[in-house]
């Protein structure tokens, strides 16, 4: 049997793993509903853009840009989010019973797919991040914004989803993997 002490990947004191967990899915939450409220605005955003061109004939050259920004940080914002509540794409055709010690295998293996993917992406973004950076580097737009700002998106996004992967991976271990309440129902 794993007990929660065991389990625990990143120390072996339970109650320093459980906090750092928690810690982790309260970041987690909070970047998920910052998302939501970041697209709420860009929907403020663009009605008041369509009330500004059509009606007023006075149309914006910030909302586009200003929507665009938005949109990329709060999908980036969302990873997190939607690993958390397992709302991403999930394929359990031949490992439906979550209860099976196959089943903590092959979901294990499968955030470790993302944990590899998003240490990359963090790299990578992080590299092109710090160029623009340093060379001050600004879109070619009428806002000249600098472009480590978008560039940020990236790293910061999948540092999230790669530390929610962790998470994920060690709460399957510690607390087996969750019933899908959907397929419950077929059952």
């Amino acid at each position: 049997m794993i007990t929660q002490n065991s389990a625990c990947l990143l120390s072996g004191k339970s109650i320093w793993c459980s906090a750092v967990i928690k810690l982790i899915d309260h970041i987690s939450e909070f970047t998920g509903k910052l998302a939501a409220w970041v697209f709420f605005a860009i929907g403020f955003f663009i009605c008041y853009e369509v009330v500004s061109r059509y009606v007023f004939n006075s149309p914006t050259v910030w909302v586009d840009e200003v929507s665009r920004i938005g949109q990329i940080w709060g999908a980036y914002l969302a990873g997190a989010f939607a690993l958390k509540h397992r709302e991403m794409i999930v394929i359990d055709v031949a490992f439906r019973r979550p209860d099976t010690v196959m089943r903590k295998v092959i979901e294990t293996f499968s955030i470790l797919v993302i944990l590899l993917f998003c240490i990359t992406a963090v790299w990578y973004g992080y590299g092109l991040w710090l160029k623009s950076t340093l060379r001050g580097h600004t879109t070619d737009t009428y806002l000249a914004l600098p472009k480590w700002f978008t560039h940020a998106s990236v790293w910061v996004g999948f540092a999230l989803l790669g530390l929610q992967s962790i998470a994920e991976a060690v709460k399957i271990w510690r607390d087996g993997v969750p019933a899908d309440d959907t397929l419950q129902h077929e059952i």
